[in-house]
């Protein structure tokens, strides 16, 4: 029991802890993007991209949300169906999840350039979405519970994983 608790403890760590670096790579990236357009602009000498791929790259963000929504739910289906053992339901929600943040990844690198070529405020927008989504979607034990829909000793189990020892 004692190690099996430490397996999904190391496993929800290295769940947040991937899922926060994936958070952070594009934050800077947009954030100089938005600084960059809204403010005293710096010539970057950026090559003059044609406009389709505007409509393109916003269509592709907005495309990448709801995939990014439906393939974690049918990951997350499935595991409810297919996992007995609430280790191995940990591992499978844990690359459930890391597939979606790395979504949310491409996402706001896609708005950063998007808004960095082509001064879209939709690129705005729609990072604006994604951190919510980002918020929404952050692994903890509540959302653990919920999602795979704990009960009992699982249940348990799951409000453990942030507990200190």
């Amino acid at each position: 029991m004692k190690k099996d608790m430490e397996e999904i403890k190391k496993t929800f760590n290295r769940m947040e802890r991937n899922v926060l670096i994936l958070i952070a790579i594009p934050l800077p990236v947009f954030a100089m993007a938005y600084l960059n357009v809204t403010g005293n602009k710096v010539d970057l000498g950026l090559p003059q991209l044609p406009s389709i791929f505007n409509y393109f790259a916003l269509g592709l963000v907005i495309t990448l949300f709801f995939l990014q929504a439906y393939a974690f739910n049918k990951r997350v289906r499935n595991v409810r169906k297919a996992a007995p053992t609430f280790i191995e339901k940990m591992a499978a929600y844990e690359k459930a999840t890391n597939f979606r943040f790395w979504q949310f990844f491409w996402v706001g690198l896609l708005c950063a350039f998007g808004l960095i070529f082509y001064e879209n405020p939709g690129f705005t927008i729609a990072y604006a979405i994604n951190l919510v989504l980002i918020s929404l979607g952050k692994p903890t034990p509540y959302r653990i519970i919920n999602t795979l829909r704990l009960t009992g000793k699982e249940r348990e189990m799951a409000f453990e994983i942030n507990k200190r020892d």
